[in-house]
């Protein structure tokens, strides 16, 4: 999806930040494609956001039974998902997510497949209602805001990727996401900095490396 940047004089920005983002999705999705998030789990009580991307019933409403058949579909979800069947995972993240819209681990996942299909308003809220009910998880926030780049809502990018840093300092991903959220709203400092941290944890990213060079740090 293009960036809404304004036309006029503008053509080696769009060169510029066309492979920086591509690299964010493609990492994102790196990091999603594994779906190893057995910590990312619903909270039973009262969620802090409810999901937006389902109707969210009271939380006492969702079955013992319901919550393990969702488990099911979110397992399966996942194994489809990691061989390329991604309408099949869809439709097994959408019935967990009927069965149990506190399911953390679907919403993520689901948000992932609509990220990758550049369905961004559909992975946006689906990222929120993930990280709603896991707020000190930034797998979740990052996901939101790279969705947040592609659509060029880059303020809102940067505050995620600002909470992501801080409840998982040592993802390099984050760091490099946030450099490049930075860089395109034009405050090098702190760029610079997002990147430095970046390459300090994960020396050959190329994309972390690149944006350091690009704003002089």
């Amino acid at each position: 999806m293009a960036f809404p940047f304004p036309q006029p004089g503008m053509a080696r920005r769009r060169q510029i930040w066309r492979k920086p983002l591509a690299l964010a999705l493609m990492g994102i999705g790196l990091c999603g494609c594994s779906f190893d998030l057995g910590s990312l789990g619903p909270e039973k009580d009262k969620p802090q956001e409810a999901p937006q991307a389902a109707a969210a019933p009271d939380s006492s409403a969702v079955s013992a039974a319901n919550v393990a058949e969702a488990q099911t579909h979110t397992t399966k979800a996942q194994a489809l998902a990691k061989s390329g069947e991604t309408q099949a995972a869809l439709d097994e993240f959408n019935r967990a997510v009927a069965l149990d819209p506190y399911n953390a681990q679907a919403l993520y996942g689901r948000a992932l497949l609509y990220q990758g299909n550049n369905e961004h308003d559909f992975a946006i809220a689906d990222f929120g209602a993930a990280s709603g009910l896991n707020p000190q998880k930034a797998e979740p926030l990052l996901g939101r805001a790279v969705s947040y780049l592609a659509i060029g809502k880059v303020k809102e990018a940067a505050a995620d990727l600002d909470e992501a840093s801080e409840a998982d300092p040592h993802n390099a991903q984050v760091w490099t996401t946030r450099g490049q959220a930075y860089e395109r709203l034009g405050d090098k400092a702190k760029a610079a900095a997002s990147y430095n941290k970046a390459v300090a944890l994960r020396p050959r990213d190329d994309a972390a490396r690149s944006g350091l060079a690009r704003v002089g740090g």
